[in-house]
């Protein structure tokens, strides 16, 4: 059976680029994961961070499913905490109506950015990240009841639905809810060295059918750098040892360069900070990186992979992800 393999975009902004530039290389990925038979194409939501150009997901995924023709767009996700449920359900009734069955809503409980800017965008607390997920679906469905305050309101455009709705995460407590409340679950193998099969199979062992999802579905988020060589992915990943060490001194910049990161004399700290996450990532040609990342799904028992690639380079990038269709044989279909 096919492992289905999705995107999940960032919009990197490297050295010597710009944000304008880096939006424009995005929509030409999702052009091509569309046409190589990827599943999803997912946009993460992060804030003050000048290598990244993924800040209002709702945006690019209206802009991208109208530049593409049948992979699913969507958030990988909204940050709950920094959004009104209103209009959060507001912006997902108006991207249902508008491509109808193609989006999809993860949903995450982390602020997306340092705490300075979390403060910027008046967040809510963390605390109240199930309260505001229920009043979402609550208002979208018409379905709370009682004495609460905001029955009778209702999320226009009417007639349709909320997308199905995934939740992000890396522990059990977000598995647990995912399950309890019959969302999809994303696991973020990304950036967390935590084993996934805990995660998942909490969520599994909570699952409650629901219209969108009447039997589980999981997500195994993972890193990966393709190449045509070993020495050519083991050159890009030196992007990513740089951008890790500078956000452990909590320096923000653009994306650097491979060259960058080899240039940079890594103290035995920041090199072993590097080689940490470095142990998080999938890099290789592409017979390496698809069967290590078709074990890691097995062995997590994941249902789909989501690939999130911090290439400098666009055409290292998209490089990658051709390498990446073809192991994996997608087709467009």
């Amino acid at each position: 059976m096919r492992l289905p393999v999705s995107v999940l975009d960032l919009v990197p902004v490297g050295s010597g680029s710009t944000a304008t530039e880096a939006l424009r290389h995005s929509l030409e990925l999702a052009q091509f994961a569309d046409r190589a038979g990827f599943t999803r194409y997912w946009f993460a939501e992060h804030h003050g961070m000048p290598s990244i150009a993924s800040s209002v997901p709702e945006i690019l995924i209206a802009r991208t499913a109208a530049a593409t023709e049948r992979i699913r767009v969507g958030s990988g996700g909204i940050m709950m905490q920094n959004h009104v449920p209103l209009k959060l359900a507001e912006a997902f009734h108006t991207l249902e109506a508008l491509y109808p069955g193609r989006v999809d809503l993860g949903i995450g409980r982390a602020p997306g950015t340092d705490p300075t800017t979390s403060r910027a965008l008046r967040p809510f607390s963390p605390a109240q990240f199930t309260e505001q997920l229920n009043e979402m679906t609550g208002m979208s469905g018409a379905t709370l009841g009682g004495d609460h305050p905001f029955k009778s309101v209702r999320v226009v455009p009417a007639g349709v639905e909320l997308p199905p709705i995934w939740l992000l995460g890396s522990s059990g407590a977000s598995a647990e809810l995912a399950g309890a409340m019959g969302l999809g679950y994303s696991f973020a193998s990304h950036f967390s060295p935590a084993p996934a099969a805990p995660a998942l199979d909490a969520y599994r062992a909570a699952f409650r059918p629901s219209a969108r999802f009447p039997q589980p579905h999981t997500i195994l988020a993972v890193a990966a750098i393709c190449a045509d060589s070993e020495e050519e992915a083991d050159h890009l990943a030196y992007t990513t040892d740089l951008v890790w060490v500078r956000l452990q001194r909590g320096e923000f910049g653009p994306l650097p360069s491979p060259e960058e990161g080899r240039a940079h004399s890594f103290t035995p700290q920041e090199r072993a900070v590097a080689d940490n996450y470095r142990r998080l990532q999938f890099i290789g040609t592409p017979e390496s990186v698809s069967g290590r990342i078709r074990r890691a799904a097995e062995e997590a028992g994941a249902d789909e992979i989501l690939i999130s690639s911090m290439i400098h380079s666009p055409a290292a990038r998209i490089r990658s992800f051709e390498l990446l269709a073809k192991s994996f044989e997608l087709h467009n279909g």
